[in-house]
């Protein structure tokens, strides 16, 4: 693997472990769950070379940062102070952010919480909508198993997911890689609500086309030194999402903003008429491009469509 430069930065009461390389405007790149900053690695050369300034960093929670047990200590308000923090503990005024997953969540709302900062977004696998009770809880499916759900009374899926890392990270990776296919990581709705979570996820096939041994060995070891308390605490303020920020409320993101996706994301399908509801959220929004044979993992499915695509939006901004 290659060598990185990791900064420790002291970020709105928090240490954040964060990779910091190349000279030039920065850009922050957020991941989401259950991930580290190591699900940037194919993109940080590409986008330095590009004459940018990246940061990327292990988010609250997660690998070598800092991972407080208290719930109401990842609100997706702090979440986006962290991102913006990270900008100040670099003495950066303005910065663009770029995330995935639920990082693709808290970039959404870094761009509506620090307008004067955040200078462009960029998201990937989650389109913007205002979360709140019905995404824990899905209408129409009470009695039936679903993930975010099962994740919300703290202990319970930390007991089964930290008990075998690996297992873990292969099944919910496999769930909704390209590979899988769209529809598996919904087989979970046909299991009954009391199950676990790595019952109801299919049985991991070869993945060896995007991650390596060495990339298993790296993320188990980075979930070992975290254990999954603090990435798991980040779904459970999902249900206060809207209603923690209300002055958000019909709001539109009026920054420059992207969107890209795997064409066989199952995320996609949480909300199937989603570029209907997605694209009057913005007043700048560049292009939306689904990438081909490319699931929720599209950075390292297809790593160089996605440099084009992040290329291509910054490229744009900075004319």
């Amino acid at each position: 693997m290659k060598s990185r430069n990791f900064e420790n930065l002291q970020v709105n009461g928090v240490r954040l472990r964060v990779v910091v390389e190349g000279q030039g405007p920065l850009v922050i790149f957020v991941h989401g769950w259950p991930q580290c900053w190591y699900l940037w690695r194919h993109l940080i050369d590409p986008v330095v070379a590009a004459g940018y300034r990246v940061a990327v960093p292990d988010m609250r929670g997660f690998g070598g940062s800092d991972a407080p047990p208290a719930v109401e200590d990842y609100t997706v308000r702090t979440l986006a102070a962290d991102v913006a923090g990270i900008a100040t503990a670099l003495g950066e005024e303005q910065f663009v952010v770029i995330g995935h997953d639920w990082g693709c969540i808290v970039a959404w709302y870094t761009a509506l919480l620090h307008p004067d900062r955040c200078r462009a977004v960029m998201g990937m696998s989650v389109p913007f909508w205002r979360m709140g009770p019905e995404t824990v809880n899905p209408p129409g499916k009470d009695a039936a198993f679903w993930y975010m759900r099962y994740f919300q009374t703290p202990g319970v899926a930390e007991a089964e997911l930290d008990a075998n890392v690996r297992n873990t990270l292969t099944r919910v990776y496999y769930s909704v890689c390209a590979r899988a296919g769209q529809m598996a990581f919904f087989e979970q709705f046909n299991h009954p609500r009391d199950a676990k979570l790595l019952e109801v996820f299919p049985a991991p096939g070869a993945m060896d086309d995007f991650m390596t041994s060495e990339d298993w060995d790296y993320m188990v070891a980075a979930y070992k030194l975290s254990g999954f308390r603090g990435g798991l605490n980040w779904y459970r303020n999902i249900s206060t999402t809207s209603s923690s920020t209300p002055e958000l409320d019909g709001r539109k993101i009026t920054q420059p903003a992207a969107f890209v996706a795997g064409a066989v994301d199952p995320v996609l399908l949480f909300d199937p008429e989603w570029r209907e509801h997605f694209t009057p959220c913005f007043d700048d929004l560049r292009f939306v491009e689904l990438i081909e044979d490319a699931g929720h993992w599209l950075q390292l499915e297809q790593p160089a469509a996605v440099a084009t695509s992040v290329l291509r939006f910054l490229g744009a901004i900075d004319r």
